[in-house]
């Protein structure tokens, strides 16, 4: 096998301290090894599924299963039929966080939604009055909107502006505003695919400095008491836990909220209460998650949303209420 790069092995010894974790951890990037398929249930989970099943993890949504190795559930006639979602199981877990929300809640915010995954999952977990994709990139619009219909998600519209529109133009706007963060993708090596460059200081750098200016205009929607999650699927702390860390001394407002069920997996690189999985778990390829609750009871900020103000930058909608 050939050697892994100084860059890599910088990141390993930032992220672990432990030898034996650093070579389990650089294993899992050098030589991958395929991760079991995962599905959500978009329709109502079949009595018998037509895909075999692996018994749940503890901490799994009910309206997820992990399958057998080596099954193809995009290929399956049912999926072609909307009945499911195919994503990966470290996406499950990140977005697991959103089940923590206790209250029901009206509008969901997704600010990087594309391909849709996270917008689905919302969806099918908290079934909000209305569910809004936001993808800035005009080419990723397309997956985006494919998904929404072929899963049938209603009511959901699909807008294609930048956050800082948002900010300026809906403060205190949505419940739950979902930030799935463009990152450096360092997570597509344990799938066994190319990320180039993904851990040199630079990439590293202005990623993180990307998912501020993001984390930094979604929070200016986020109505009080209503909730921002933030996620990547990366592993470097500088896009992660000192991305937190930034957020909450310029939005003291917000407070990081503890997720019974995840604490084994408790980031031990900050005292801030948000969870990782690390490809040599072997669980998943790896991800980043925290939810952030604004603490504000500002009487100001409960004003009423007035959703015509937004539907006027609609691309796609879906406004039928799905049986």
């Amino acid at each position: 096998m050939e050697k892994p790069s100084n860059l890599l092995l910088k990141v390993s010894r930032r992220l672990f301290a432990n030898l034996d974790e650093q070579e389990k951890f650089i294993e899992a990037l050098m030589n991958p090894q395929p991760f079991l398929p995962s599905i959500l249930w978009c329709k109502e989970k079949l009595n018998i599924s037509p895909l075999p099943v692996e018994t749940p993890i503890y901490w799994q949504p009910q309206f997820t299963d992990r399958l057998s190795l080596g099954e193809k559930p995009g290929q399956h006639p049912l999926h072609q039929q909307g009945y499911f979602y195919c994503l990966d199981f470290s996406s499950i877990f990140a977005a697991t966080t959103l089940l923590a929300i206790p209250q029901s809640v009206r509008l969901v915010f997704d600010m990087c939604a594309a391909p849709g995954g996270k917008s689905i999952f919302a969806w099918k977990a908290l079934q909000p009055e209305l569910l809004i994709s936001n993808e800035v990139i005009g080419k990723r619009l397309g997956m985006l909107i494919s998904n929404l219909k072929r899963c049938q998600i209603s009511p959901s519209a699909v807008v294609n502006r930048d956050s800082s529109i948002f900010a300026e133009m809906f403060p205190y706007f949505s419940n739950l505003v979902i930030v799935d963060a463009p990152c450096t993708g360092q997570s597509l090596l344990a799938k066994g695919e190319k990320a180039p460059g993904c851990f040199h200081p630079t990439a590293i750098n202005k990623s993180a400095n990307r998912q501020k200016r993001i984390i930094a205009n979604s929070a200016k929607l986020v109505s009080s008491q209503g909730y921002l999650a933030y996620m990547t699927c990366t592993y470097s702390p500088e896009e992660n836990e000192q991305v937190c860390e930034w957020f909450l001394e310029r939005f003291p407002q917000f407070q990081a909220m503890e997720i019974s069920n995840l604490t084994k997996y408790q980031s031990h690189l900050t005292t801030i209460p948000c969870y990782r999985m690390f490809p040599q778990d072997r669980l998943g390829a790896g991800a980043f998650t925290v939810l952030f609750k604004n603490t504000n009871e500002n009487e100001d900020d409960q004003k009423e949303v007035d959703l015509n103000a937004i539907s006027s930058l609609y691309i796609y909608q879906n406004p039928k209420k799905s049986s």
